[in-house]
């Protein structure tokens, strides 16, 4: 069980860097910003930097679900779980303990771009997850 739960907290890692990558990735492209109603100022707009503990957070959190999902499947997920999982955790997060401590407003109240971005990105973490757990848990 310890094992598992070792593969489980390193595909968490590896698949939050990728999730990062791609929230990185939007960000560059002017997709993850704050979007104040009404703006109409040329250029990009403002950025919203991530406190430490929030980053530190998100990835102990992502580590951990790593750890859950792959106890829970008992080391070999398939990929439309671990889609489902992130994609799950994403939703709940967004409409649950995020918003309460004002990370980001809800996702129906935040930029649909934002949304998408962050949707894609938790995909991308079930698969990367998925696909660690299960290249590890090989004989």
């Amino acid at each position: 069980m310890l094992r598992m739960l070792v593969r489980g907290a390193a595909g968490g890692a590896l698949a939050t860097v990728a999730l990062t990558a791609v929230s990185l990735a939007g960000d560059q492209a002017w997709l993850m910003r704050d979007r104040p109603s009404g703006r109409v100022a040329p250029g990009p707009p403002p950025r919203r930097r991530a406190r430490p503990t929030e980053s530190l957070t998100h990835f102990g959190f992502g580590v951990a679900s790593g750890a859950v999902l792959c106890a829970l499947s008992r080391g070999r997920a398939g990929l439309p779980l671990g889609v489902g999982y992130a994609l799950a955790a994403w939703a709940a997060s967004q409409r649950g303990w995020v918003p309460r401590i004002g990370i980001l407003p809800p996702d129906a109240r935040d930029d649909s771009s934002r949304t998408a971005v962050l949707a894609a990105g938790h995909v991308v973490y079930g698969m990367v997850l998925v696909a660690t757990v299960n290249h590890l848990s090989r004989p």
